[in-house]
């Protein structure tokens, strides 16, 4: 069953909402020392079906919208791994010798580093977006 472009955006507004609303619940829960099992869940559940929303609405729009794909992608994916590079420092006995609270240089060197390597990425996906042969 195939729903309409404007069906599905509709779709995909509601659940971004509830994700909205369910990560704001669970943030005030969790700064009040609380945890609410149930409401995790909803936050989990619609903001993973709005990145999957997001990518099927992508597959079918494009222009200007390809590029904020892009750099949604970019984004995240540094975001990750500046996480990774953070729990690396954490975790390997040789990394945390170099880096114990992570504000020596070591750490600054390798998160300027992946910081230094997503912006190139960025541009390039942006580039090839640009010059990319638009879909019919």
């Amino acid at each position: 069953m195939m729903f309409s472009l404007q069906t599905f955006t509709l779709f995909h507004v509601v659940v971004s909402v509830a994700g909205i609303i369910s990560g704001l619940v669970v943030a005030g829960s969790l700064a009040g020392g609380r945890r609410l099992g149930g409401w995790g869940a909803v936050f989990l559940v619609t903001t993973l079906a709005t990145s999957v929303t997001v990518l099927a609405l992508v597959k079918r729009v494009g222009g200007p919208w390809l590029r904020v794909y892009a750099a949604g992608v970019v984004a995240a994916t540094y975001f990750n791994t500046f996480v990774l590079v953070v729990q690396l420092f954490r975790r390997l006995p040789d990394l945390t010798q170099l880096a114990p609270t992570q504000s020596e240089p070591p750490f600054a060197i390798v998160q300027a580093l992946v910081l230094a390597i997503f912006v190139w990425l960025g541009v390039a996906a942006d580039t090839g977006v640009r010059s990319a042969p638009a879909r019919r």
